[in-house]
């Protein structure tokens, strides 16, 4: 499910899907910008106390998940005036380790502003959006232990 067509200036989409990082950070690349970072969150095959993690669910309350998206890049770009195009993608479903979860890419004029922002963007969408991980390993499943109470955009 996608919020803001591709066309636009923020890409903003939680996915079923395997995420392009590709077309993602080509699609950031813009002739007025110096600088585009990318961040890809994946699986991995540990977790707190938790050894040999075979996969990981994700699910999202879909339609607030991309509002609050939608407001974090809104955000960024009010704390980041150089920033130019923004993508936050999160996949939802079942993953295992290796495969990417979530990507975020921002493009700026100078590196300073296009680093701060793909770090917000990703340290805001972790506290408030409603997405949540379910981890299974080898002795059981459990929702993920590092989950935090869901915190408004405007207090970021």
């Amino acid at each position: 499910m996608r919020l803001t067509d591709i066309d636009s200036e923020a890409w903003i989409e939680i996915t079923e899907e395997e995420l392009s990082i590709d077309s993602m950070y080509q699609w950031c690349v813009s002739p007025d910008c110096g600088a585009v970072v990318l961040f890809s969150g994946t699986v991995r095959n540990f977790s707190d106390g938790r050894e040999s993690v075979e996969r990981l669910s994700y699910e999202a309350y879909e339609s607030v998940a991309l509002e609050k998206m939608a407001e974090l890049a809104a955000a960024a770009r009010a704390r980041f005036d150089q920033v130019r195009k923004i993508v936050m993608v999160h996949r939802v479903g079942e993953m295992t380790p290796r495969e990417s979860t979530v990507v975020v890419v921002t493009s700026a004029a100078h590196r300073d502003q296009a680093f701060e922002s793909a770090r917000f963007l990703i340290d805001s969408l972790k506290k408030s959006v409603p997405i949540w991980k379910k981890e299974f390993w080898r002795e059981g499943s459990d929702w993920g232990l590092n989950a935090s109470s869901v915190v408004e955009v405007g207090e970021m």
